[in-house]
């Protein structure tokens, strides 16, 4: 009797025979250039970290250029692995001592040099605040005047008070004093019979504040530009010295000539910047959104009005001719 096993031919028992599967985990890829042992067979492969699967296995090249990377050409910077965050061991050669002190002279200069230019543009910054400090002193008082002065003073208190002067000025500017004086006249001088009848204070314009709510109404205040107050503080003793010349030049002192300019270009500013304030803040509780039809209405009374224009314009010169 012949068996199943006695009937198999040479080709059918080659079929059966197990063919080894290649299992997954074994194989390594690279999880920078994907790369497998098969494509890349000369590569060194290298572990670095706690990774497991396929991800566990990198080249050494590709990890080299992938620290480069993070580390922004330095060397002394922190890698870790993106997947399971441990750190990487990196072992460099022992190349001397001379480079060692290299590395670390060159690591105190990248680390220190930012606080250096730190330094040297407050430095630049506090010179040229003495700087200007001492020509307003000079324009202020006058040339010689406020040379003798600084050549008696303290070089101490000039290096303290030189450098106040613009700073003074900058925080002066600050000060709107117009926005204070123009909330105390919207809320007091409009009770005032005559003063409602007179510009800025209308009547109308105060029956419209009051018939709106608090929201709706613009801000008293416009945004601080930091240009608009350098400038204007930095510019003052030169304005308020002008203003002093042209409308004080009998005032034989150069120092009362300039604050009384000062004064007189503040008041004159103020009082044209409160008009205009309040002008801009009439201008905004009277404003109006037009409809689709209101323009409409708007474009046919424009035509009709030119039509009506060129009809008289056109009989007059009949009537002439």
């Amino acid at each position: 009797m012949t068996t199943y096993a006695d009937q198999q031919t040479p080709e059918t028992s080659e079929e059966l025979k197990v063919i080894p599967i290649q299992n997954k985990e074994s194989a390594r890829y690279c999880w920078v250039c994907f790369a497998t042992d098969e494509e890349d067979t000369e590569a060194a492969w290298v572990r670095p970290c706690n990774c497991r699967g396929t991800t566990k296995w990198v080249h050494q090249s590709c990890l080299q250029r992938w620290v480069d990377e993070k580390q922004k050409g330095g060397n002394l910077g922190k890698v870790t692995c993106p997947q399971c965050q441990t750190e990487y061991i990196i072992v460099f050669p022992n190349m001397g001592v001379l480079v060692l002190l290299l590395d670390t002279v060159d690591s105190f200069i990248y680390k220190g040099c930012p606080f250096l230019a730190a330094g040297i543009v407050v430095g630049a910054i506090y010179w040229c605040a003495v700087t200007y400090g001492a020509i307003t002193v000079m324009q202020v008082i006058g040339q010689k005047e406020g040379l003798t002065i600084m050549e008696q003073a303290d070089p101490l208190v000039l290096l303290i008070g030189l450098p106040a002067i613009p700073v003074a000025l900058v925080l002066g500017k600050m000060i709107r004093w117009e926005d204070a004086l123009l909330n105390f006249m919207r809320k007091n001088l409009t009770k005032i019979p005559f003063i409602r009848n007179v510009l800025p204070f209308r009547i109308e314009v105060a029956t419209n504040t009051e018939s709106s709510n608090e929201n709706d109404l613009p801000p008293l205040s416009n945004p601080v530009s930091a240009t608009r107050v350098l400038c204007g503080a930095l510019l003052m003793p030169t304005i308020a010295n002008m203003f002093g010349k042209f409308f004080f030049d009998s005032v034989k002192s150069n120092f009362h000539r300039t604050i009384l300019g000062g004064l007189t270009f503040i008041a004159i500013k103020g009082c044209l910047k409160i008009y205009h304030k309040q002008q801009q803040y009439i201008r905004q509780c009277q404003r109006k959104i037009w409809t689709i039809l209101n323009l409409i209405f708007l474009l046919i009374y424009i035509v009709i009005d030119e039509t009506n224009k060129k009809l008289i314009n056109r009989k007059f010169c009949i009537a002439t001719y």
